[in-house]
């Protein structure tokens, strides 16, 4: 296994036990973990065309279960994203 050179670094200095002790800074860790959820979260508006028939087929869909269109289709590229949809052209 070839190792890089900060790998190297790291084993040279646990193996001579000339280990730098790091603060440990929990709360920037929550601080950096929340902002990083906020940006997972966050929605992004877009305009995208698409044929008549089928935003029309998404929207009675959408109106036959109660939820709105938009709903439907961020759920379908959410699935296509997470690989729970595969597309195919």
């Amino acid at each position: 296994m070839k190792y890089s050179d900060e790998e190297l670094e790291i084993l040279d200095a646990i193996e001579n036990q000339n280990v730098e002790k790091v603060s440990f800074d929990n709360e920037l860790i929550k601080s950096d973990a929340r902002d990083f959820l906020h940006y997972l979260q966050q929605k992004k508006q877009i305009s995208i065309n698409m044929k008549q028939a089928d935003l029309d087929f998404i929207k009675q869909r959408a109106n036959d279960i109660g939820i709105s269109y938009q709903n439907i289709i961020q759920a379908l590229v959410n699935n296509y994203t997470t690989g729970k949809v595969q597309l195919t052209i």
